[in-house]
């Protein structure tokens, strides 16, 4: 008899009487009638999906077996997430991984796409096309639960940009444009192309369309094997059949049968009859694996009958739910607790035929060549294209996002002149405006660029697409700094161009178009160095509220040990002066700001020197005497240490992104045990962190 898992959708199907006291003993056969497998579309028509693996050979076979996904559970030793689960995912169909909240669906895709987080303990075999093999990028991609989009992009502009960062300079620009307006088409999102994306505070696209945008990016390269996880999360039901109808229009484009495997919690009917095959957990564990169209005759099979009119996900989940044990009918009567439930439809499956046949699937599809991938060097735009786009891209983000510097140089602007009018014209007459000079500089040093921890909420959004792109593979992460770091500059410029000269020429400071330029030039580098401190801060930080809290807090601590609060000769030694005095930024902002400004000048003397008072006291005499500047080297040297510390300081936030990319892997793998048959169970997903390993061009662990 032909195996029913090659052909999900046979005509016969051969089940014991219901009324069966022995449900998980009960053999489960389905015997196949046709060789090409048919789905029922929303129109009653059929999608003819061809599943033989002769027209597949240049597709992607995905099997995993015996898989197990641990936790650390304190002291008490381990919890597992996944307990032994095995199955695969063939060309030209679309897998479903289905349960209740907490069953295990979203580790198992992490998983399989080699994402998991560093605190989990992996084992069990995972194979591609029959061999352990890494996941090149252009051959896969992974599409999010959180649809994490430019907001102030349109359709057309996030679709166009993804596609100059992903595709090959090989392309020519008119090609790729091309190629992303076909994909636009594809998943029906021509009459929304011009409509930004929207979010929080600004409408814009719908949920649905949200979703297909996030598509459309994954699939620019055509990858052969996709990801998704949780598609339909949020959207309406008429909203998930469309979502799910374009995803499924996928496995077949180009020729090209598409591996496809997504995570969904309660599809509708019609969604649920675009399945080719169906993966049902139930905490971590297996309840059925096999044909989608066949999964109510098993839970009939073993005493579980949908009721007519119902639809068969919502059955299945109510069936294996167990959150709320709630007792369920069986047959024509009495009650079975859902925890036995579970345990009946487990153990049943395990004994059946389907079990077998699974087994026999993923044995017949490691023993064929598949072959391997072939990486392609050319498969990603060039390190010089891929800046410029972010660069490009940034700038318009930047420009259209209010909060990211529109609003701060109006505050910038408010600041300017409320300092300039409390410092107006404050003149060389009076000893006093040697401290009222002093004062304005600490301030513009200091708390006008603290002002800059205002853009990090917007910084964070960045940094939310930049860790999803990162880890897709579409660019790395010395690219990000380039593109974020030029595309800010031009507005970094304005800033200390427009209120440096209402804070610098109302008080009266040094005159000269010289000492202005260095006044800004001086601004404008704090503010950079405040950024890419914020950098570092967010690649530690989990959000933006502690990222502010984290980053004030170290600017607070520099602001004191800089130099000004007190003066360099009275900070106490450990800590204050070595180390923090020589590598707080605000030492060298002072000392060069303080050079620019009294250099040259000179202020009238009121202190008695041999019963006469000296009339004049020059600039250099207070610079060595009240403010202990080190005047054995100019305000240039100063000037270039603040630009050494801001590159200094993008190297640290790159060097960190790529020790967490590197540690990552190295933690996984040591954490990865042998299969183990025995393990605690529990009902909840570990809320880890995506791995910073990427998608593509990374070896899944697997281990045998």
């Amino acid at each position: 008899m032909a195996s029913l898992l090659h052909d999900p959708n046979s005509s016969h199907v051969s089940v014991p009487n219901q009324n069966s006291t022995t449900p998980h003993s009960t053999s489960f056969e389905v015997e196949t009638v046709s060789t090409v497998p048919m789905q029922s579309n929303r129109s009653g028509g059929s999608v003819v999906r061809s599943s033989s693996m002769s027209s597949s050979k240049e597709g992607v076979f995905l099997t995993w077996e015996d898989l197990w996904v641990t936790v650390p559970n304190g002291k008490s030793g381990s919890r597992s997430i996944l307990g032994g689960v095995t199955g695969y995912a063939r060309p030209g169909e679309l897998l479903a991984i289905m349960g209740p909240s907490g069953c295990g669906k979203s580790t198992l895709l992490d998983t399989l796409a080699g994402r998991l987080g560093s605190n989990t303990r992996q084992s069990g075999d995972i194979l591609i096309n029959g061999r352990k093999q890494a996941l090149a990028f252009g051959t896969s991609a992974y599409v999010t639960q959180d649809d994490t989009l430019m907001t102030t992009l349109t359709v057309r502009e996030a679709v166009y940009y993804s596609a100059q960062l992903q595709l090959p300079d090989s392309m020519s620009k008119l090609d790729k444009k091309e190629r992303a307006d076909v994909t636009i088409t594809e998943m029906g999102l021509q009459d929304a192309v011009n409509t930004r994306i929207g979010g929080w505070g600004a409408k814009g696209i719908s949920g649905g369309q949200k979703r297909r945008v996030s598509i459309c990016i994954e699939i620019l390269t055509r990858p052969k094997l996709l990801f998704l996880d949780e598609p339909t999360s949020g959207l309406d039901s008429a909203a998930s059949y469309y979502v799910m109808s374009r995803i499924a229009r996928l496995d077949q484009m180009d020729g090209v049968g598409r591996t496809i495997i997504a995570s969904i919690h309660q599809p509708s009917t019609e969604v649920f009859q675009l399945f080719n095959n169906l993966c049902l957990l139930s905490s971590g564990k297996t309840v059925y694996f096999g044909p989608a169209s066949a999964a109510n005759e098993f839970f009939a099979s073993n005493g579980f009958p949908c009721p007519s009119l119902q639809n068969p996900s919502d059955h299945f989940l109510k069936t294996i739910n167990k959150d709320f044990d709630k007792d369920l009918e069986k047959g024509l009567g009495g009650a079975v607790p859902t925890e036995e439930a579970i345990h009946t439809l487990t153990k049943a499956y395990k004994s059946s035929e389907i079990f077998v046949q699974v087994q026999r699937q993923v044995a017949e599809i490691c023993r064929q060549d598949c072959g391997a991938f072939e990486r392609k060097r050319s498969s990603h735009a060039g390190f010089v294209t891929q800046c410029l786009v972010l660069t490009r891209r940034s700038f318009v983000n930047m420009y259209r996002d209010l909060g990211y510097y529109w609003l701060r140089l109006a505050i910038y602007v408010a600041l300017g002149l409320g300092l300039a009018t409390a410092f107006y014209d404050i003149g060389y007459s009076s000893r006093s405006s040697i401290e009222a000079r002093g004062a304005l500089l600490m301030f513009v040093a200091s708390f006008l660029t603290f002002m800059t921890i205002g853009g990090f909420p917007s910084f964070v959004e960045d940094m939310k697409i930049f860790e999803r792109e990162r880890l897709n593979g579409h660019y790395g992460t010395a690219a990000f700094v380039v593109g974020n770091t030029f595309a800010a500059v031009p507005y970094l410029v304005l800033i200390s161009l427009i209120p440096g000269a209402i804070t610098y020429y109302l008080p009266g400071l040094h005159k000269g178009a010289e000492h202005f330029l260095y006044f800004a030039i001086v601004l404008f580098a704090c503010m950079m160095l405040v950024e890419s401190l914020m950098m570092i801060v967010a690649s530690i930080v989990p959000n933006f509220l502690m990222g502010i809290i984290v980053g004030s807090g170290i600017q607070a601590f520099m602001i004191l040990g800089g130099g000004f609060f007190r003066l360099p000769g009275d900070l106490p030694r450990p800590f204050w002066k070595y180390p923090l005095y020589y590598v707080a930024f605000h030492k060298y902002a002072y000392q060069g700001l303080f050079k620019n400004e009294f250099e040259g000048l000179s202020f009238p003397n009121n202190v008695q020197a041999g019963g006469r008072a000296a009339s004049t006291i020059s600039g250099e005499q207070i610079l060595r005497d009240r403010w202990q500047v080190e005047s054995d080297y100019s305000k240039w040297v100063d000037l270039a240490i603040l630009f050494g510390m801001v590159v200094l300081y993008r190297l640290v936030f790159l060097g960190m992104i790529k020790i967490n990319e590197k540690m990552k892997p190295i933690v996984r793998a040591l954490l990865s045990v042998p299969s183990k048959k025995t393990s605690t169970q529990v009902m909840v997903n570990p809320s880890a962190t995506p791995s910073a390993t990427p998608l593509h061009g990374d070896q899944i662990q697997s281990h045998v």
